[in-house]
């Protein structure tokens, strides 16, 4: 890693990439592919476990028939915000896919991120959903088998979050049990 940003003093040196610099390095190839942007720091994607594929698989398969009219699931698509492209597990947006053949797009009305080994990161991208102003934020805890819903965005972060371990409700009624997602 780069020890070099544990120092206080350069750290505060450090310049934070724009993601329009963000694009222009990845369509020259300068920046990896399992990246994304994260206050406008490039950061390398966790490689995924299977239990992680498994939840995300179960969590699609959920919300797929569910999904309110004029909206659909993107799994990995990036979300471009102020000064970060996250690339969510699972995000709920409005529109068709048609309509991001130009630009990602820069809200949802939900944003799922399961952790098995990435809670830490997870919660940040928690905060990055709340400044975007992203109504509802799930974080889905693998080791715990529970979900944190965050809900009422202000730019500072989630004013309300709840950690469930016996029931999911989406933001469009739909109940997921979790002892079936687990």
């Amino acid at each position: 890693m780069i020890n070099v940003l544990e120092n206080p003093a350069i750290r505060q040196l450090a310049q934070p990439l724009t993601v329009a610099s963000y694009h222009l390095l990845r369509d020259c190839g300068a920046v990896g592919i399992k990246t994304e942007l994260l206050r406008g720091v490039v950061t390398s994607k966790i490689t995924k476990t299977p239990l992680h594929e498994y939840l995300v698989e179960r969590l699609m398969a959920a919300l797929r028939d569910h999904l309110p009219p004029g909206y659909f699931l993107r799994k990995e698509g990036p979300l471009t915000f102020a000064d970060s492209e996250p690339e969510p597990d699972i995000s709920v947006v409005k529109g068709k896919p048609k309509d991001f053949r130009q630009a990602h797009p820069t809200t949802a009305l939900l944003v799922v991120e399961v952790a098995v080994s990435s809670l830490s990161i997870d919660r940040e991208k928690a905060a990055l959903c709340a400044a975007a102003g992203i109504p509802c934020y799930w974080l889905v805890n693998a080791q715990e088998q529970s979900v944190e819903v965050s809900t009422d965005p202000e730019p500072e972060g989630y004013r309300q979050c709840d950690i469930l371990t016996d029931t999911l409700v989406s933001p469009f009624g739909q109940a997921i049990h979790l002892h079936d997602l687990f």
